[in-house]
């Protein structure tokens, strides 16, 4: 018997890979001869850097980058098994999280260290890059993240705009993107993206995003005209219309900034994923698939890792079961959509914070999965002999 493991990160406690450790350690205690083969998952945001570098033998680099602010940050990228193959998350430099919660203010904040990460990945010689969107601090249209590239922002008076922020968008006057990194028209990239908000209007980047990053409502409206005029000078200068393609708000209009400037693809992120840690190639001669998250809820339904496990399975017909820390009340529809079982690895009362202990989490991960694996073999076994 086979079992494949292919969860994503519980955030914030256990990596991916960390947690097909600890269920690859229930199963095996539950029954040693089982055989698992571990494929870590994401969905194009957190942990996509760490889910395909491992499941392609690949290896981490660094690099020290201009975070949202313009402070200096050590941002991790990696190359795949093919050596050719760069993954980065957008995060990793221009991330809500690298911006103390008092100072965070969208209009302030540039993607331009996402830019230097992504010459980083061409100075280690990638001409394939992922880019993983999600988890941004910027609203800023992927205008700094040009600049890092060698595309000038100016204004009126044809002065350069330096390290354009969301708040500067309506300054700039002209785009000049003639001194782009010439390795960007040779490299092909694909962009994680795991929503589909247009750049501008009631489902855009500032309007949708905005609030999340910290802007006011003033903020928001500032944003958006911003981004409306940033569009339409990408539309002039650089002769891409990007703002209605699904995508291109995603991570503050960094979605359409890629679009135009870098010839980006933009695909689901659970999507590039799984092609790229082909879980489908590796779950053909599997008897099961366990994957899971964090916290499994209604929101798991959209894009999210599990369901990228589930669609596999389905293809393949075999049964799906998805272990969370938590289960939420409103996920009846996951096992309508095919899911055979939903487990919460909670064994009793805890708070949050004991909860998310990794050694907690590992042991209640590895405890969850072998129950599920006595379970799922004591039924084989009736079902083998009613046969």
């Amino acid at each position: 018997m086979k079992i494949v493991i292919a969860p994503d990160s519980f955030k914030g406690c256990l990596s991916a890979a960390e947690v097909s450790e600890a269920i690859e350690a229930g199963i095996c205690a539950a029954d040693s001869r089982i055989g698992c083969e571990k494929v870590p998952l994401a969905d194009g945001g957190e942990g996509t850097v760490d889910a395909l570098v491992h499941a392609t033998g690949g290896r981490f680099l660094s690099a020290v980058v201009e975070g949202p602010l313009g402070d200096p940050v050590v941002a991790q990228f990696g190359i795949l098994g093919d050596e050719e193959t760069a993954v980065i998350e957008m995060a990793a430099a221009s991330g809500l999280l690298l911006v103390p919660e008092e100072q965070r203010d969208p209009t302030s904040t540039t993607t331009y260290g996402t830019g230097q990460l992504i010459r980083a990945a061409l100075n280690a010689g990638c001409q394939r890059l992922i880019v993983g969107l999600g988890g941004s601090a910027t609203t800023d249209g992927g205008a700094g993240m040009a600049q890092a590239l060698g595309v000038r922002m100016l204004d009126s008076a044809g002065q350069e705009i330096s390290r354009a922020s969301g708040g500067q968008l309506r300054n700039i006057a002209e785009i000049d993107a003639n001194n782009i990194d010439p390795r960007i028209a040779k490299c092909t990239m694909l962009v994680a993206c795991d929503v589909d908000n247009p750049l501008l209007g009631p489902r855009g980047a500032a309007a949708v995003y905005g609030p999340q990053k910290g802007a006011t409502s003033v903020q928001v409206e500032k944003l958006e005209a911003g981004l409306a005029h940033f569009a339409k000078l990408l539309e002039r200068d650089v002769g891409k219309s990007v703002a209605e393609v699904p995508g291109a708000g995603a991570a503050g209009g960094l979605g359409a900034g890629l679009l135009a400037f870098c010839n980006a693809q933009l695909q689901a992120g659970i999507d590039l994923v799984l092609d790229v840690v082909k879980l489908a190639e590796k779950a053909a001669d599997a008897e099961l698939i366990i994957t899971g998250e964090g916290k499994i809820d209604g929101q798991t339904a959209f894009g999210k890792a599990p369901i990228g496990a589930l669609r596999v399975g389905q293809q393949l017909g075999i049964p799906v079961i998805a272990i969370g820390g938590s289960v939420a009340s409103d996920t009846g529809q996951l096992n309508e959509l095919g899911f055979a079982a939903l487990f919460s690895i909670l064994q009793q009362p805890m708070s949050l914070s004991e909860a998310m202990r990794p050694q907690t989490a590992r042991q209640m991960l590895k405890f969850t999965a072998e129950q599920i694996v006595r379970l799922w073999r004591t039924t084989n076994r009736r079902q083998s002999t009613q046969q």
